[in-house]
């Protein structure tokens, strides 16, 4: 018998730590060549680490939410033989420079560790009346995390009735919990028991990061209501015969419209499409517009990037915008899709609220958010000279600015230019 100790591989040039945000095997578990080990999250991406050799898994480096310097061990496996070293494995986008070796030694056996094999779902029994029937909860069909819940809720699931296909989901949960058991709707929620949650990984990332910039950053927030009405109207005729499957250009949807306001509007006041480096006491204002755009992952907020937005047309901006928060929410977005930005946009589309006070993506020195569009009636011109009480399509944008380098009049001007283009939607597609 021999053991390898599989060492944290270079990931990425500048990185010299990274945080174990998972584990795919745990101590006694026997792991195949390319096997999953461990996922890493580093400052740009999280990598997935693959075993160089097949063994049993002997040593782990900590938990989940632990972080690990470049070249320290990750895993030590057990191996078959006295295996020759082998060099640590290249992992990720980036190449692996790293030199050193796997460290060999021929040790005694250890004893495997206990591993207790998850509970086998039971296979639905034979039917028969239900009056006549009564269900232990463990044998009624439920996912894991449907379980869980059920236990802290102090529900017994062989009193849910399941869903069509037998099994309890958490709908049947919510169910249950408005109509009880007893025959009655509650007038109170129900009780949760406590929840301890440890902050990691991307998580931990985004709460470093907000803290950092409410920290650093003097914020200011500025709002303003726009008439979106008129680009509404041009946006559904836009998209008339778009769409499907086979369709070259896709449906517009608001954003594309909104990133071509700003890429218009930003080259007139250069203060805001900037970076401020304030170490170094370095404003740099950018001439290509990069823009991040927060997206929701099921892990928490991500920011890709458009790169070179000003030089998209509006389905080029949709199908960009499509591409990067796939990759996001899936995971596969690249580090240099997540780097780089020089503005950002934040929506949270129909839940967008009346107004936000964005948290500025540091060290850039400006925010945008777009907020829900209401329908409220106006006052407008009537044509002959007078007013009408008409239905329109208002939307507020928030913006949130470095007060250290973006003075309010200018963030309140670069609102208001914003706004005439949104407000009158054929300057969009001018030249």
């Amino acid at each position: 018998m021999g053991t390898f100790t599989f060492r944290l591989p270079d990931i990425g040039e500048g990185i010299a730590e990274a945080e174990i945000v998972a584990w795919h095997v745990a101590v006694g578990d026997m792991v195949a060549e390319d096997g999953r080990v461990a996922d890493l999250m580093t400052d740009k991406a999280t990598v997935e680490m693959e075993s160089p050799v097949s063994g049993r898994i002997i040593s782990i480096a900590g938990d989940v939410g632990d972080v690990i310097a470049i070249g320290s061990p990750l895993v030590v496996i057990e191996t078959e033989g006295d295996e020759a070293a082998e060099p640590a494995a290249e992992v990720g986008n980036g190449p692996s420079t790293s030199s050193e070796r796997a460290e060999v030694v021929v040790v005694e056996p250890v004893a495997a560790a206990p591993v207790v094999a998850p509970a086998a779902e039971v296979p639905p029994a034979e039917p028969e009346p239900v009056a006549a029937r009564v269900v232990h909860a463990s044998k009624v069909l439920a996912s894991p995390a449907v379980r869980a819940r059920a236990e802290g809720l102090g529900i017994d699931l062989g009193e849910v009735r399941p869903s069509e296909e037998g099994r309890v989901r958490h709908a049947d949960l919510d169910q249950f919990l408005a109509y009880n058991a007893g025959g009655g709707f509650r007038a109170a929620g129900a009780k949760r028991a406590d929840e301890t949650v440890k902050v990691i990984g991307l998580r931990r990332r985004i709460a470093e990061n907000m803290a950092a910039s409410k920290r650093a950053i003097p914020h200011f927030t500025y709002v303003e209501e726009c008439d979106v009405t008129a680009l509404e109207e041009m946006r559904a005729q836009l998209n008339e015969g778009r769409g499907g499957p086979n369709a070259v250009k896709p449906k517009l949807t608001m954003l594309p419209l909104l990133i071509t306001a700003i890429c218009k509007t930003l080259p007139d006041f250069p203060m805001l499409n900037a970076r401020y480096d304030d170490e170094a006491g370095v404003v740099t204002r950018h001439g290509a517009v990069h823009l991040g755009m927060a997206t929701q992952t099921p892990g928490g907020l991500m920011v890709p990037v458009i790169r070179d937005a000003q030089d998209r047309n509006l389905w080029q901006l949709a199908n960009e915008i499509g591409r990067l928060a796939e990759a996001a929410r899936s995971g596969t977005a690249t580090s240099a899709e997540l780097s780089g930005s020089t503005i950002t946009v934040t929506s949270l589309g129909a839940l967008g609220g009346v107004a936000t006070t964005p948290v500025i993506n540091r060290p850039e020195v400006a925010i945008i958010g777009p907020n829900r569009i209401v329908e409220r009636p106006m006052f407008v011109p009537d044509g002959m000279g007078g007013e009408r009480v008409a239905k329109r399509k208002l939307m507020n944008i928030s913006i949130s600015c470095d007060h250290r380098v973006v003075d309010g009049w200018d963030a309140a001007s670069f609102v208001q230019a914003l706004k005439r283009l949104i407000e009158t939607p054929v300057l969009l597609l001018a030249d």
